[in-house]
């Protein structure tokens, strides 16, 4: 007898053809669902005629216990958005008649302001690596890029040689759903990244290529931004990178390379740059998304009112 198809892994294998999800997105799906099963009692792998008896009252009882474990609202609303994927997924297979998760309402999201930098931190904090060494201009590219961009870390670790034009002061970076789009890159930030490509990089790219001398080892010799062994960064090493300069300026502030990019989009509205444009730099698909960065700039005005009027 053949064995049953394993929906699970035939959902995430359409997840990334069809999607382009990512492979953190995929690991996070697979995470979700697995606890779903575990909840109904059946293993990971159901067969569709356990799926198919599935009742919108067996999601509200999921739901029901992520909300008692104490997860945050958007952690449930993003564990219930896969169930439903999934089981829309089925219905799009043939091997559901009905969504049964369809009609589970998500819980509504609290949507925090994001946390900005003002322009003099942002400015000491992209300025801090000023050494001449291979790491310190690395370091001190990477941030200056993070800065004027608006890029998210897994784009930044993305970026190759060919990706940049600093003549005219742009790089095509690939986002999510692997969506192409062009990211301006200010005066500062391509003075940076030449100075590093000409006086850093060439070292730490030399330093790869003596550790594969006789190992059969291969990298990405194309890599912009190059760890001390001379591969491509991570989006972890550059994390790492952060956090060797915010504590130091700003001691007790939560920075990461994500507070770069709601800076980058809250000062351009600051200055005057329109909604859209914002928008497309930042590679969001919805408007809405981007909206959230004009609350922040009218809490700033708000309070720089209540600062600075004698009767506000």
């Amino acid at each position: 007898m053949a064995d049953a198809p394993d929906w699970l892994e035939g959902f995430l294998d359409h997840l990334r053809a069809e999607r382009g999800a990512s492979p953190h997105t995929l690991a996070a799906y697979r995470r979700d669902l697995i606890q779903f099963f575990e909840v109904l009692g059946v293993g990971p792998r159901p067969e569709a005629r356990v799926l198919g008896a599935v009742q919108a009252a067996a999601v509200r009882h999921y739901l029901a216990s992520l909300q008692e474990s104490g997860y945050a609202r958007k952690s449930v609303g993003r564990k219930i958005a896969a169930v439903r994927s999934f089981f829309r997924y089925l219905v799009r297979e043939g091997v559901l008649a009905a969504n049964p998760a369809k009609a589970v309402a998500t819980p509504k999201q609290g949507r925090p302001l994001p946390r900005v930098l003002n322009e003099p931190e942002a400015e000491a904090l992209v300025e801090a690596p000023s050494g001449d060494d291979p790491l310190s201009l690395r370091d001190r590219a990477i941030l200056e890029t993070l800065y004027a961009s608006g890029v998210r870390v897994a784009e930044l670790a993305g970026l190759s040689l060919g990706d940049l034009d600093l003549s005219l002061g742009f790089a095509r970076v690939t986002g999510k759903g692997g969506r192409e789009r062009l990211v301006p890159l200010g005066s500062e930030a391509i003075a940076a990244i030449d100075r590093y490509m000409r006086l850093g990089r060439p070292a730490l790219a030399a330093r790869r290529r003596a550790a594969a001398v006789g190992s059969g080892a291969r990298a990405d010799g194309e890599a912009l931004f190059l760890n001390h062994r001379g591969r491509r960064l991570s989006d972890r090493g550059i994390r790492d990178i952060v956090q060797r300069y915010a504590p130091r300026l700003l001691p007790g502030r939560r920075v990461t390379p994500h507070t770069f990019r709601h800076s980058f989009a809250t000062h351009l509205l600051d200055h005057g740059a329109d909604l859209r444009s914002v928008q497309e730099w930042l590679g969001h698909a919805n408007l809405s998304t981007t909206q959230i960065y004009t609350h922040v700039t009218r809490a700033r005005l708000r309070q720089v009112y209540r600062d600075a009027h004698p009767r506000a």
